[in-house]
């Protein structure tokens, strides 16, 4: 039963989540052969604040760029 974690910034639609779901499964059942039925995906999502770059907040480099976030 491949388990596949994936994180993420907050802020992806429940579309772009069902794509992710599907591509991935996809591509597990491609890459190791297991059927579709036993894989298993979970994705978490980080607040910005919570995910930096070089120390800085990713929520605080939005904010710095022109236009914001």
């Amino acid at each position: 039963m491949p388990l596949a974690e994936i994180t993420l910034i907050e802020g992806r639609s429940p579309e772009q989540k069902k794509a992710l779901f599907r591509e991935v499964t996809e591509a597990i059942v491609r890459a190791v052969g297991a059927p579709p039925d036993t894989v298993r995906i979970v994705i978490r999502e980080v607040p910005a604040e919570h995910w930096a770059i070089a120390g800085i907040s990713y929520a605080e480099r939005q904010a710095k760029k022109p236009g914001g976030s």
